[in-house]
This record gives C-alpha cells, structure tokens and sequence, in this order.
C-alpha cells in the first residue's frame, strides 16, 4: 500500500521537484528530497497539518513564498519530468524512504555547516549540500507512522 494516495499528475510534480531540488546530488539526493515530499502530506501537525495531496505539498505557501525554492525561482521545475526522476518518485510514494530524510519534514543547503536545529528543529544529518531535520520528539507523530 503507498504511504499517501497519488495520481500519475502527483508523480510528474514529485518528479519535477526532485530533480529542481537535488539533481546536482544523484538519484540518493533526490530520493531524500522525495522523502521530504512524502512526510509532509502524511504529517498531521505543525505546518503541514492541511496538507494532504502531493500537490498541496508541492505548493504550499508559507510567508507569502512557496515552501519549495524551485517553484518559486522556476529553472528545472518547470521542465518536463524524465522518467528516471519518475521511477524515484513513485519509489517514495510507494514505501522507500532512509535515514537522513526518513523522518524529516525540512531541508536546506547552508553556505556553511549544517546548524544543529532548523526553526527549533532537531538535526538529523547531512547528504552532501543538502542538511535534514525531524520532528522534534512528540510534536508530530504522525510522521513516524506514515
């Protein structure tokens, strides 16, 4: 059964944004992004708790700006999704997810070391450019679950 019910639209946009966040980190890179994507349209709480389709995800508002960089600056987003990026997705909507993204709802790239919170978050590890963070303990168990 896959974590969270998609459409094939849901898996070109998961695809798109993988690929605009993390092609410059391999298919790992973007299998952690996917991660990310998934966690947050199973999460119910903190800012994620109206979220609820891969779209709703994907283009989330949050401070007058979209959750997700590339959908705002555009680049690679808006291009069309490749079918490698669009077997990733659906490995991450289906049930792949590890460790440093498998429980997290946010990623950054920093200019320098990963801080060891992210919005009073805890960190949970670095692939490459890319630092990840979870739920800090019983704020969002939801995530855990799904």
């Amino acid at each position: 059964m896959a974590r969270v019910a998609y459409r094939e639209a849901d898996v070109d946009l998961m695809a798109r944004m993988m690929r605009a966040e993390a092609e410059g980190e391999g298919v790992q890179g973007m299998l952690y992004v996917g991660n990310v994507i998934v966690n947050r349209a199973v999460a119910d709480c903190l800012d994620f708790s109206d979220l609820r389709t891969i779209e709703d995800v994907i283009f989330q508002v949050q401070g007058g700006n979209f959750s997700f960089e590339a959908v705002q600056k555009g680049n690679v987003f808006y291009q069309r999704a490749r079918e490698k990026e669009k077997r990733l997705a659906r490995r991450n909507l289906e049930s792949w997810r590890d460790h440093p993204a498998q429980f997290a709802l946010w990623y950054f790239n920093p200019f320098g070391p990963c801080p060891p919170t992210w919005y009073g978050q805890p960190f949970t590890g670095q692939f490459k450019l890319h630092c990840f963070y979870e739920p800090e303990a019983g704020t969002c168990d939801s995530v855990y679950m799904g």
